[in-house]
């Protein structure tokens, strides 16, 4: 059991890019942290390194992981948690979050952050590679609620109750991604505010929103992909609120990952993430 506490500030931050560095240096508005993905980060220098290092002297910053395969059936790759590990030793970010997903199959690695059945078998599963995880770091780390595109038949949990159980479990915290839940409800035809009232919001570290892209399925229903290439949508804004009042401020990242904007039109999400937070009580 890890006790080391989030020291991301209560603040909006934006997942770094390195077209913005001069940017972030000249004038970061309202950003106050930084995110970065630790798989961009893992060599040994050069100018990523050397920037990053930079910017850790003047913003905290948050390490979120795509690669671990959580909730994959093949054991964690040491490799890659090796270097995950010399990482955040060098960097001492100030919070590490992950995705419950899967992308891993035998040798294999898929491009993509796949979805789970909750079943007391993936339980157990991501239990054991978190608790893998936070030993080998020697440091809490965060676990994202996923965009999901479809649902279990064997699933025997749903999704709130599963993260719920496994924070308890392992003492990890939890990264809420309000796109998602927003983007998973559409697709799967539930209330998000129903997901938000069931979603133990006091062991949620951190909060992301991102853009999403409207298509359809076979059937003509809407069908909503999580893209993070776009401004966030009005819709999900509105779901910020909604869980700002029940949790109280959170660190709340904006990501903005593919089609990545000037650093203006960035800083203008920002903005509104702080105007959403400057709305609540701490």
């Amino acid at each position: 059991m890890f006790d080391q506490p989030n020291t991301l500030p209560a603040a909006p931050g934006v997942g770094y890019k390195p077209q913005h560095y001069s940017d972030i240096l000249a004038d970061a508005g309202p950003v106050r942290w930084l995110e970065i993905h630790a798989e961009n980060y893992m060599g040994d220098g050069g100018r990523p390194i050397a920037q990053l290092r930079f910017l850790a002297d003047r913003f905290p910053i948050s390490v979120h992981g795509v690669g671990l395969s959580i909730g994959g059936e093949t054991p964690l790759d040491p490799s890659h948690l090796a270097r995950l590990k010399y990482l955040c030793d060098w960097l001492n970010p100030a919070s590490f979050s992950e995705h419950l997903a899967w992308s891993t199959h035998d040798s294999g690695f898929l491009n993509d952050l796949l979805p789970l059945p909750y079943t007391n078998a993936t339980l157990a599963r991501v239990c054991s590679h978190i608790d893998q995880v936070q030993e080998t770091l020697g440091r809490r780390m965060l676990l994202e609620n996923p965009s999901s595109y479809l649902a279990f038949a064997e699933s025997t949990y749903d999704e709130p109750a599963f993260l719920a159980e496994v924070s308890k479990r392992t003492g990890c915290g939890l990264l809420l991604d309000v796109n998602n839940i927003f983007v998973s409800a559409t697709n799967l035809n539930y209330d998000p505010r129903a997901y938000v009232d069931a979603f133990p919001l006091d062991q949620v570290g951190e909060i992301h929103l991102g853009g999403h892209d409207e298509d359809e399925d076979d059937h003509g229903a809407p069908l909503l992909i999580d893209s993070h290439g776009r401004e966030v949508a009005d819709p999900v804004w509105t779901l910020l609120d909604y869980v700002l009042e029940k949790s109280g401020p959170r660190p709340t990242l904006i990501e903005w990952d593919t089609d990545v904007p000037d650093w203006a039109t960035l800083a203008l999400e920002a903005a509104r993430a702080e105007a959403a937070l400057d709305k609540v009580p701490a």
